[in-house]
């Protein structure tokens, strides 16, 4: 079995992910020149990026994206998509992203389940909990048919689920506190030092948090392969 990953650039890529998943990873990388292929393999995650999910002159891959994502959803191929690839998502089947009113959302967040996420096959068990979250374009739409699965205090599309076997969330499990270091020092944050520390700190209770859902879409992957 294997995960088709996208990654956007080399500062964003599969970090806890790596270790968490247990299945192989082919790891796409365009901004490098490979090419987005038109179908994934058993699974799929598109991770997140500094583009924005209409940006296609700046980042021209944004549309084999878009269409890999569209193409799986549709064929019920497992999905996942992470901040930029939620809303490349989110664009893909319909939905609206643009820049959110309420500014930047940056740091340890508090994410809380909605009801519908109780039995959910990804997210039930996870109740309310901290993310890492670094984004400025929200989820404003959700496509027809999205069923709303987490919700945050700035803004309230936090993760979704469409059809089965295809989820999208606005924050970032994968991130390790390293990798967001990374982006808030890249960014020249004033708040950066607070924000690493703060990320730091809650690093064993990202890892209970967001392993568990991790480890479901493995196994999602590999009930599906099987079918």
């Amino acid at each position: 079995m294997q995960i088709t990953v996208i990654e956007h650039e080399a500062d964003a890529g599969l970090g806890f992910l790596a270790g968490w998943l247990g299945l192989a990873c082919d790891v796409v990388r365009p901004y490098l020149g490979d090419e987005v292929p038109a179908r994934a393999a058993d699974g799929l995650i598109v991770l997140g990026g500094e583009a924005a999910a209409w940006e296609d002159d700046a980042f021209p891959w944004l549309p084999a994206t878009r269409d890999l994502l569209r193409r799986s959803v549709a064929e019920g191929t497992p999905t996942l998509g992470i901040c930029l690839g939620a809303q490349l998502m989110t664009m893909a089947c319909g939905g609206t992203v643009e820049r959110g009113g309420a500014g930047l959302e940056v740091g340890l967040c508090e994410v809380s389940a909605l009801p519908a996420a109780g039995t959910d096959p990804l997210l039930s068990g996870i109740g309310a909990g901290v993310a890492i979250q670094y984004h400025r374009d929200v989820m404003a739409r959700l496509p027809e048919g999205a069923v709303p699965l987490m919700t945050g205090t700035r803004y309230p599309n936090q993760a979704y689920r469409l059809g089965e076997t295809a989820w999208a969330v606005q924050f970032h499990p994968e991130a390790t506190p390293g990798i967001f270091a990374s982006w808030t020092t890249a960014s020249g944050l004033d708040s950066a030092e607070r924000l690493n520390a703060e990320v730091e700190a809650a690093e064993d209770k990202l890892i209970a948090t967001w392993r568990p859902m991790a480890e479901a879409f493995a196994s999602i992957v590999g009930t599906a392969s099987r079918a």
